[in-house]
């Protein structure tokens, strides 16, 4: 996910925004949902790691955040891999 949040926005919204989709993304990770997020060194940017049941279940998570207006989301659907020794536990 790469933010792009647009530089003349209103700093009160920013904050606003910005709050919310903090306080939904840990909603999410409290509840097992939004796995893993790593920040991208040097960009406002992450990579995340989302367990869910359906591709339509997927669209409604990344339509709840609140700052989906001004992300660019690349989706890339992994599988277990038979190799991985965690993926028993």
């Amino acid at each position: 996910m790469v933010v792009q949040l647009p530089h003349d926005l209103d700093p009160d919204f920013r904050a606003e925004i910005v709050q919310r989709e903090k306080d939904y993304s840990q909603d999410l990770q409290r509840r097992g949902v939004w796995r893993h997020l790593w920040r991208v060194v040097g960009e406002y940017a992450n990579y995340s790691v989302l367990d869910v049941e359906s591709n339509d279940e997927l669209h409604k998570v990344l339509s709840g955040l609140p700052l989906l207006p001004y992300l660019k989301i690349t989706v890339i659907p992994l599988a277990t891999h038979p190799s991985d020794i965690a993926a028993g536990a």
